[in-house]
C-alpha cells in the first residue's frame, strides 16, 4: 500500500479487531471476509519498476498473492497466477491485472502434485515465453489443533508437499525459462521464528523456506538470478478464517505491537522491491514484514 500526502499512524492504517465471527472450510474464500481484505486497488500506485517483465505467482488468488499480482501489474509486468480451485477470487484477481493494461494466465490446480507444479510452469512460460520473477507463495494451514497428536501423518505429508516441496518442483522447472536478471521470492512467516505448537507443522515448513532460501540464493546468484525470501508477520487472508474458529478469528492481529494484522497491500511493496533492479544487491535476505515483531 503506498501513500501519498501527509503520514499516519501506521497503527490505524488498517482495520483492528475485533472482527466478525467467521470461519470456513477449506480452502478459504476472500470474497466471504468481512471486513474485505485490502489488496491496494484504490491505493497501489505502480512506476514501472517492472515494466514487460513476466512474473509466476502461486496462490495469486487471494490474500498476498493478489495483492502481488495487482503491484506487479501496475509497475508493468504480465502475471501468471497459480491458484488451487478458488476460482471467484482467481476471477477478481485476473480482472485487476487486466484494468492495469497487462496480460494474465490464471491456472487452477493443487500444487502438492509435481506434474501439476511442471505444468504450470511450462504454461506460463508457453504464454509469455519466459519467466522473469517467480514468487512461490501458496502455502497449506491446517485447522489450529488443541493437541500435537492431532496432526496426523496425512496433514504433515500434505502442509510439506505445498508449503515447500512445491518450491523444490517450481524452481527446477522454472529454471530454464529465466535468464540472467531474474529473481525468485519465496515467502515464509514469522512462524519460522516464532512457531506457534497449534500449526506446527505449517511452522515447520516455514523454516524450511528460510534454509531452502538461503541455500539457493548462493548457488543462482552464479547465474545472475537472486533469491530472497519475504516473512509476513499476521496477515488478514482467508487462510485465517480457515485454520481459526471464529474466536480466534475475532481478535486476530490484536497482539501484534499494532495492535491489527497488516493487509495484504501493506506486503506487496516489498515484493515489488525485492523483484525490482532497485534490489540488485540483495540476495539471500529475509524481509520481514511484521508489524514489530521480531524475527528471530
Amino acid at each position: 500500500m503506498q501513500n501519498t500526502g501527509a503520514p499516519q499512524d501506521p497503527k490505524d492504517a488498517g482495520k483492528k479487531p475485533p472482527f466478525p465471527g467467521q470461519s470456513q472450510d477449506r480452502p478459504g474464500i476472500e470474497a466471504e471476509m468481512r471486513p474485505r481484505p485490502d489488496y491496494g486497488e484504490s491505493s497501489y500506485k505502480g512506476l514501472g519498476r517492472l515494466k514487460d517483465r513476466v512474473a509466476l505467482i502461486t496462490g495469486g488468488d487471494s490474500g498476498i498473492g493478489r495483492a502481488v499480482a495487482l503491484a506487479f501489474a501496475r509497475e508493468g509486468a504480465h502475471v501468471a497466477i497459480s491458484y488451487l480451485s478458488e476460482h471467484q477470487d482467481a476471477e477478481e484477481t485476473a480482472r485487476a491485472v487486466k484494468e492495469a493494461g497487462r496480460e494474465v494466465i490464471t491456472l487452477p490446480g493443487d500444487l502438492a502434485d509435481e506434474s501439476h507444479c511442471r505444468k504450470i510452469v511450462e504454461e506460463a512460460a508457453r504464454k509469455f515465453g519466459r519467466i522473469d520473477v517467480l514468487v512461490n507463495n501458496a502455502a497449506e494451514q491446517g485447522k489450529a489443533v488443541e493437541r500435537f497428536e492431532e496432526i496426523d501423518a496425512a496433514r504433515v505429508e500434505r502442509t510439506f508437499r505445498v508449503n515447500i516441496l512445491a518450491m523444490f518442483h517450481l524452481v527446477r522447472h522454472a529454471l530454464p525459462h529465466m535468464r540472467e536478471g531474474s529473481s525468485i521470492i519465496n515467502v515464509a512467516s514469522i512462524q519460522a521464528y516464532q512457531p506457534s505448537p497449534n500449526i506446527l507443522d505449517y511452522a515447520s515448513t516455514k523454516g524450511a523456506i528460510v534454509t531452502f532460501s538461503k541455500g539457493l540464493a548462493q548457488d543462482l546468484i552464479k547465474r545472475g538470478i537472486r533469491v530472497n525470501t519475504v516473512a509476513p508477520g499476521p496477515v488478514w487472508t482467508p487462510l485465517i478464517q480457515q485454520s481459526f474458529e471464529e474466536e480466534k478469528v475475532s481478535t486476530f492481529g490484536k497482539d501484534s505491537p499494532m495492535q491489527r494484522p497488516a493487509q495484504p497491500a501493506e506486503l506487496a511493496p516489498a515484493f515489488v522491491f525485492l523483484a525490482s533492479n532497485e534490489a540488485s544487491y540483495i540476495n539471500g535476505e529475509v524481509l520481514g514484514v511484521t508489524g514489530g515483531k521480531p524475527l528471530g
